[in-house]
């Protein structure tokens, strides 16, 4: 059994930033992908926030044609993350209207109507089934796209904060400590909880998209950015260039008032390691609340490939340990000058086989800047 995991693709961004959408970039995938048993797209492989649905599709659907011809005989699963978090509202809405019971750490279903019904309409006779929040690829592996590690980051973007103004409107129990740097409590929590607090700010970025100009992004920025501008939110030259892709990054100076609003705790220091840190603690508290009882847990969302060669801080205290699969985007701003010095280098992917831990194969570090920009 052999499984490719890859996530963050982010099929039809603004800016022509999804690499995937290149024919010749698609075929290093489909290299890999030959002979695999399963394909996992663990989340945010389309981006629904930057254009209207309809045009979002389309630009998505060359990648999901051929998908179905490189896997052969081989399997699909699709997470969803929360740059797609619409792919579920459908499923979602037929289980409410069903009476289903609380979500679990993994509800697998089939695909059968919706917007991923008519991006897959193209793959033959591939299986393919949606999973949500997660999938047990084998007895100790699991794999989430990682976006509920918003409602415990320390790093102020957008979505951290807006998931923090949710929690205070709907009310309930907190679930971090209001001192800033503070772990938090160590209390557990439900796959229903968050999606309470996250669910509705996708569903408003994704509302926003919709009211968009067909052919181009309104405002020249994804709906986060626009309403983080709108807010008073900053680029300065450190945020920009370190840029944080769960969101546009707050300036330094906006931490105190979020912290005093009891919007955080969110820190001021966004250096590198800082905001790998970060996101590491914070998947390691979504772990610890829901009860996944892994050794090894696969994820995306920061787009922060790793861990690197003899890099630390990648194992929980428990001793699960973590994988992240980086992104198929090019951002100018953080991918450094060449593969060898940059965890935001795009490109990579998780191969599992049947015993052993997972391996990330790192499939365009033999690109140059140049190259990835096209």
């Amino acid at each position: 059994m052999r499984t490719i995991v890859v996530s963050d693709l982010h099929l039809g961004s603004g800016g022509d930033i999804d690499l995937l959408r290149r024919p010749e970039l698609r075929e290093v995938l489909w290299a890999e992908i030959q002979g695999a048993n399963e394909v996992v797209l663990l989340g945010d492989v389309v981006e629904l926030r930057d254009r209207p649905l309809a045009e979002a599709l389309e630009l998505a659907r060359p990648f999901f044609d051929e998908l179905g011809s490189a896997i052969g005989a081989g399997s699909v699963v699709v997470v969803p993350g929360n740059h797609d978090h619409h792919l579920l509202d459908d499923w979602l809405e037929r289980r409410g209207l069903e009476g289903a019971g609380p979500l679990g750490v993994e509800q697998r279903v089939p695909v059968q109507s919706g917007p991923l019904a008519q991006l897959i309409a193209g793959m033959g006779e591939t299986p393919i089934e949606l999973a949500y929040p997660g999938a047990w690829l084998r007895p100790g592996v699991y794999a989430t796209h990682g976006h509920y590690l918003d409602r415990h980051l320390t790093v102020p973007t957008f979505e951290r904060l807006a998931v923090a103004a949710v929690e205070r409107v709907l009310g309930g129990p907190r679930e971090v400590s209001d001192e800033p740097g503070s772990p938090g409590d160590s209390g557990s929590a439900s796959v229903e909880d968050y999606e309470r607090t996250l669910a509705p700010v996708y569903a408003f970025l994704f509302a926003l998209a919709q009211a968009g100009s067909a052919g181009g992004r309104l405002g020249g920025a994804n709906p986060s950015a626009r309403v983080w501008q709108a807010l008073g939110g900053g680029y300065g030259r450190a945020a920009k260039f370190r840029g944080w892709l769960l969101g546009t990054v707050a300036l330094p100076g906006a931490v105190g008032v979020a912290n005093r609003l009891g919007l955080g705790p969110v820190r001021s220091d966004l250096s590198p390691g800082t905001i790998t840190r970060a996101g590491l603690e914070a998947i390691g508290e979504v772990t610890h609340r829901l009860g996944i009882d892994a050794d090894h847990l696969i994820f995306g969302h920061t787009h922060r490939r790793g861990p690197m060669r003899a890099e630390t801080g990648w194992r929980m205290p428990e001793g699960t340990r973590l994988w992240n699969t980086g992104s198929w985007v090019y951002a100018p701003g953080l991918v450094g000058r060449t593969a060898a010095d940059s965890p935001y280098w795009p490109g990579t992917v998780a191969v599992l086989e049947n015993d052993g831990p997972p391996e990330l194969h790192h499939l365009l570090d033999d690109r140059s800047r140049t190259e990835l920009r096209g």
